[in-house]
């Protein structure tokens, strides 16, 4: 992985290992970001008037192919959380109904869902899943333990943001159709990260960051709807496209409401046919492997030095490029990612969560063996 090191922007005084928060764009999908900036600002009316629907939808059918998913039921949205506020604010709950999720879901997002419940009256119900986890089937007992009959919308993230965890959201949104039951999908971590095949995954609606693991620039990400559910979502921004006037104009209503709502700057997402294209070239498959195995020995050897018991198994799937390692409860976790930052030069996540306490450890294509060993040799000094 050491070639792919010299390929990123990132300060190299620093052991980042900390992609999993706001992700780092490779350098030739930066110039082509840029390379799209230049051509907006060459001829701007130009570019939003004629051509920005045509580059869009080359755009889509690229990301579509990644994912695999029509072009015409995805749609850019700048991020994750710009996802979650268009569905919880479409939704027609009642007062009484039940939004199920996790107690492992992202803040953010957390906080739309409350907001938006407690205008309507709904219920948002954080199930459980306590740590450690043993198996998928564990999971998938202690969640579904929490529908009933006023349950409306499941809401799940793929991989979670605190803990690192891959849910078996699979299994979960099959449970839910047999049941009913709408699936909202947080898919911020999930894109490349792991492979994602929206059809086999089942949701209903799935949103998910591109400028996390997939390396693409901030203010790219998805939101991909089944056809049968699209009618029920509505933009956050009404404009052209609400009246099909947009100027080139879609086949798909979905995209017509989505795609255009004012003035932006759309480089970000032209630059993911850029990112998927820099993935192929580096042989990504292997380089998420190597990820892996190398993530796996730093919570070994973070476990090793803390005497902690993990809280998932290495094997099994429950993580991929991106996992946490128990630190004692006893920790000042302010003050040791501090002394981590200012003398070791290592930034990472230290995580306080339903009574743990860990560090929550991404390894990207750009990390080597001793941005590991810079993390355990603070550890072993700061605690």
């Amino acid at each position: 992985m050491n070639h792919i090191r010299s390929l990123f922007l990132l300060d190299p005084e620093i052991h980042f290992l900390n992609h999993g928060s706001f992700g780092a764009c490779p350098r030739p999908v930066f110039e082509a970001y840029q390379h799209w900036q230049r051509r907006l600002e060459r001829q701007p009316v130009l570019f939003l008037g004629r051509e920005y629907d045509t580059l869009l939808g080359e755009a889509r059918a690229a990301l579509g192919a990644y994912l695999n998913a029509p072009s015409d039921d995805l749609v850019y949205i700048p991020n994750a959380t710009h996802g979650v506020n268009i569905v919880a604010r479409s939704l027609s709950l009642q007062p009484g109904d039940e939004i199920l999720t996790s107690d492992h879901e992202y803040g953010a997002c957390d906080l739309t869902w409350q907001f938006v419940c407690g205008k309507r009256g709904a219920k948002y119900v954080r199930q459980p899943i306590p740590l450690p986890i043993h198996s998928e089937e564990e999971i998938v007992r202690q969640f579904w333990a929490g529908v009933t009959e006023r349950t409306r919308v499941i809401y799940l993230s793929h991989i979670t943001s605190p803990t690192a965890l891959r849910l078996p959201v699979e299994r979960i949104c099959a449970l839910a159709r047999q049941a009913g039951i709408l699936t909202v999908i947080d898919a911020a971590h999930a894109p490349g990260q792991i492979p994602l095949d929206l059809q086999a995954l089942g949701a209903d609606v799935v949103f998910g960051n591109l400028h996390k693991w997939m390396m693409s620039p901030k203010g790219a990400a998805f939101l991909y709807v089944r056809p049968e559910v699209q009618p029920m979502l509505e933009p956050l921004v009404v404009s052209w496209g609400y009246g099909k006037t947009s100027p080139a104009g879609n086949a798909s209503r979905f995209v017509d409401l989505f795609q255009w709502t004012g003035t932006h700057d759309p480089a970000a997402a032209l630059s993911v046919p850029a990112a998927i294209q820099f993935m192929y070239e580096q042989d990504w498959d292997t380089v998420r492997q190597d990820c892996h195995i190398l993530l796996v020995e730093a919570i070994k050897q973070v476990c090793s030095l803390t005497g902690l018991p993990m809280l998932y198994p290495l094997e099994g799937g429950f993580f991929s490029q991106m996992a946490i390692a128990p630190l004692p409860l006893e920790t000042n976790l302010s003050l040791l990612k501090t002394r981590l930052y200012d003398e070791h030069r290592v930034e990472v996540p230290l995580i306080a969560w339903n009574g743990h306490q860990f560090v929550r450890i991404s390894i990207q294509g750009y990390n080597t063996p001793e941005d590991v060993s810079a993390l355990v040799n603070g550890l072993a000094r700061c605690l």
